[in-house]
């Protein structure tokens, strides 16, 4: 990340990374398997037959206890209406919240929705136990509660619970809002707007405030929340058995935020950067970014998108298994570069709440190599000393090789197909890249024919721009050569190189974020 700011650090106001959407499961680790069920029907609550009817009584008791909370502290409860955005309907209400600066549940939606839940049915055969029943997992459609909460310490969260046993329960939260909370318990001054910190008198107290997220904090605030709304248990069912909520992370995205200073730098560079990456972002590289090696047995995605979220919304995407690196530009003010995971074991990790540190550690590695990738890609300038060394011939032993025009239509050509086959594996022989230079141009052969191609490529080759692999007649672009075709290919005019000339040789800067823009 520190070339991406050295590359364009004039234009940043500040940058700070932190964790944004995260979606927990809360299992009841006492009821979450069809033995465990049995243990607590017939030795907690002194049954003798697991039933629908025992279970089924619960689900009525809970159901009961919601349409009395919900009655008792005058909070809607709605059905949830198909084709209507959740957090826009309830929207209102949170604002009205705010303002009057409360805290507590505001709104509670009824969905009917899949869930996990037991089924319960009587032994083919008969047995010695007349009251043995067969308990088993399965997936059936029933009423989900949705409690919408403004919580002092996390800030807008929302709570499903399951109707049904085994209650399983999942929670939505927001990384940028704990850090609205702490900066407002803090007394700093700053600007929010939508999910990002536009403005801040100190950057380094936000940057403190988004690491104190903790597993410790989180839990804590679950806890409270699940206890006041889940499924109530007796003091004493609680303490015969463990019902307490093993929560795991099942979706967290962590994004690094680049805020300018000026609206007009930010598509420009997001622009380019969807050009390089769809080009030069292939599959070692995101395996390299991701710190994984590469092998025939990898599953899931490993591709890059440009999508279209809404009319002049496009997102950035490089998939990998089942995480995926987007980035984003929003209200012209930001450029985001965030990091999405739907299953933590695909980078090593476990999902339980309590490794939340390990996960930060893990994507801030990757979200800076993501940046740096950018920025050594961003970071290419026309350096005319290196295309004049290029345009004269070189002598390697005893061998001649011709000089390089860069600004030749037929190497031009020929540096762009190289670019897109670079990533072959073994290659490209000179019939395939021949062969691909007249679809891609619409060539003839009598225009440019095969002969030609190997002239070029044999220069190419003695400049250090090509390399063969190993002993077979197959080429690809060396380091060297794959930062060539980014450069501008089309020929200033005299006067232009001239003083462009003389400042690059005055001095011979890193790169600058101006001459990135201006292009």
């Amino acid at each position: 990340m520190e070339e991406f700011i050295q590359l364009f650090g004039n234009l940043l106001a500040f940058v700070y990374h932190c964790f944004d959407r995260m979606v927990i499961h809360g299992y009841l680790s006492g009821l979450s398997r069809p033995e465990q069920v049995v243990y607590f029907v017939r030795e907690v609550l002194g049954l003798p037959v697991v039933s629908k009817e025992v279970l089924s009584q619960r689900t009525g008791d809970y159901r009961d206890w919601v349409e009395a909370y919900a009655r008792n502290h005058h909070i809607p409860i709605e059905w949830a209406e198909k084709g209507v955005r959740k957090e826009d309907y309830v929207s209102p209400r949170l604002r009205r919240l705010v303002t009057k600066n409360a805290y507590g549940v505001y709104f509670i939606f009824k969905s009917m929705e899949q869930g996990r839940t037991f089924r319960i049915s009587a032994p083919k055969y008969p047995t010695q136990d007349p009251n043995y029943r067969i308990l088993a997992h399965q997936r059936s459609r029933f009423t989900h509660y949705y409690f919408y909460i403004r919580d002092e310490v996390l800030g807008p969260i929302v709570l499903r619970v399951a109707s049904f046993f085994p209650f399983h329960a999942t929670y939505w939260l927001n990384g940028h809002s704990f850090i609205e909370q702490e900066l407002n318990r803090s007394g700093i001054g700053f600007h929010k707007s939508d999910n990002a910190v536009l403005a801040i008198d100190d950057v380094a107290a936000l940057q403190a405030a988004a690491d104190r997220l903790s597993p410790q904090i989180i839990r804590k605030q679950l806890d409270y929340w699940t206890f006041l709304l889940g499924p109530k248990f007796s003091k004493k069912e609680r303490h015969q058995m463990n019902l307490s909520r093993f929560y795991a992370i099942t979706q967290i995205e962590y994004c690094r935020n680049f805020i300018f200073k000026r609206h007009f730098p930010i598509h420009k560079i997001f622009e380019r950067s969807c050009e390089i990456g769809l080009w030069r972002l292939t599959a070692n590289r995101i395996s390299e970014i991701f710190g994984v090696r590469l092998h025939k047995r990898l599953r899931g995605k490993l591709a890059t998108v440009l999508d279209q979220i809404e009319h002049g919304h496009h997102v950035f995407r490089a998939y990998w298994k089942n995480a995926f690196l987007k980035q984003y530009e929003k209200f012209a003010r930001y450029l985001r570069n965030e990091l999405c995971s739907n299953n933590l074991r695909d980078f090593g990790l476990k999902k339980g709440l309590d490794h939340l540190d390990a996960v930060r550690t893990r994507f801030q590695i990757i979200t800076d190599r993501f940046a740096t990738f950018q920025a050594q890609s961003l970071n290419v300038h026309v350096d005319f000393p290196l295309l004049q060394r290029l345009a004269l011939p070189l002598t390697v032993g005893s061998v001649r090789y011709p000089g390089i025009k860069i600004h030749d239509t037929r190497i031009i050509r020929l540096l762009e197909v190289l670019l897109h086959a670079s990533p072959t594996l073994g290659g490209w022989t000179a019939k395939q890249i021949h062969q691909a230079v007249l679809t891609t141009f619409q060539l003839s052969l009598k225009t440019y024919g095969l002969n030609q191609l190997r002239y070029d490529l044999r220069k190419l080759k003695g400049h250090g721009l090509l390399q063969r692999d190993g002993s077979r007649y197959a080429y690809r672009l060396t380091p060297k050569g794959g930062q060539q075709p980014l450069s501008p290919h089309p020929r200033p005019s005299s006067r232009t190189r001239q003083q462009t000339r003389g400042r690059l040789l005055q001095s011979r800067p890193q790169g600058t974020a101006e001459t990135l823009v201006e292009e």
